[in-house]
């Protein structure tokens, strides 16, 4: 091992080496933790010698960002167009789950890198051939938002909102208070209705990968019943 390493370190520099050995720095220690020196030091060179293949840090996050996103398998071909995003959004799913830090990398950009745009484009290119008018298709890209990319922002989920990279912190969350019970008796109700995943993001009780495929067939079934019915937004009541 210490001689592939090594062998690793010995190897001519690239575009490619640079981005994916900070996807593993990141993967490892969060994106924050992430610097140029650290990434240079990684790779046995100064770090100089990394801005002749990334222009600043900027690049360097979009191309990791594409690194990723190309991990996701690509879209199969397939007549039931429900069938094929689904498959492929939890493909990514799984794969946003071995990098943690993606999904706030990817929300953070004001721009959407090359991977990110034709990923969303043979996307929408399966609702058109499964024969969405452009008008649903847009619509429907909204509606789904980043659960298009296999992630969502969930509304218990403090670790993201905090900036945090890695998993939500393992101590679950005190049992809802009887005062507070009292004032919001619905919440108490469904804080104590189901029983999945302790290290669950979204508040002990709930499986994030339970609650994430239950929003996508609603929305999936849903979009289909308006793609059935010709729907238009220039007709919406």
């Amino acid at each position: 091992m210490a001689e592939q390493a090594e062998t690793l370190r010995r190897a001519p520099l690239s575009r490619d080496r640079v981005l994916r050995a900070a996807v593993a720095l990141a993967d490892e220690a969060g994106i924050e933790s992430l610097s140029m020196r650290k990434l240079a030091q990684e790779l046995g060179v100064v770090p100089m010698a990394l801005y002749k293949h990334v222009a600043n840090k900027d690049e360097l996050l979009d191309g990791m960002i594409d690194v990723v996103v190309g991990e996701i398998e690509p879209l199969v071909p397939d007549a039931d167009w429900k069938r094929a995003l689904r498959r492929r959004i939890l493909a990514a799913r799984q794969v946003l789950l071995r990098h943690p830090w993606a999904a706030l990398a990817i929300e953070s950009r004001l721009d959407a890198t090359p991977a990110v745009l034709d990923y969303l484009d043979a996307m929408v290119g399966a609702m058109r051939d499964g024969g969405f008018s452009t008008d649903l298709a847009h619509h429907v890209m909204h509606a789904m938002g980043s659960r298009m990319l296999g992630f969502s922002q969930e509304l218990f989920d403090t670790s993201r909102r905090a900036g945090r990279s890695g998993p939500a912190d393992p101590e679950p969350p005190a049992t809802f208070p009887a005062e507070a019970a009292a004032r919001f008796p619905h919440l108490a109700a469904i804080a104590g209705a189901a029983s999945h995943d302790d290290g669950s993001v979204v508040g002990e009780g709930c499986d994030d990968q339970f609650e994430f495929e239950f929003a996508l067939d609603l929305l999936l079934d849903g979009i289909d019943r308006l793609r059935a019915q010709g729907w238009s937004s220039a007709r919406r009541p």
